[in-house]
């Protein structure tokens, strides 16, 4: 586990606990930041899992790595010199 993933997940639960706070209290306020953390951590949880997942990806398959970096290069280069 990585620390973007570590802090999604903290930041899911605090904010989880900030809207139900904020539910409790009648703090329309509160629940709103608590909402928006929640989704806030889950964001950065989701980007956590992704860069393992290319970390993996690049530890178990280098010459596909390669490849695919190679293939969007070109693809990019071709986008551009178009402008």
């Amino acid at each position: 586990m990585n620390s973007d993933k570590i802090n999604g997940v903290m930041d899911k639960v605090v904010g989880r606990a900030q809207e139900v706070a904020g539910d409790v209290t009648g703090d329309e306020r509160l629940q709103a930041e608590g909402s928006t953390r929640y989704v806030a951590g889950a964001i950065q949880e989701k980007y956590g899992d992704a860069l393992s997942c290319v970390s993996d990806l690049v530890r178990n398959k280098p010459i596909a790595t390669l490849s695919i970096l190679a293939g969007v290069s070109l693809l990019a280069g071709l986008l551009l010199r178009r402008r």
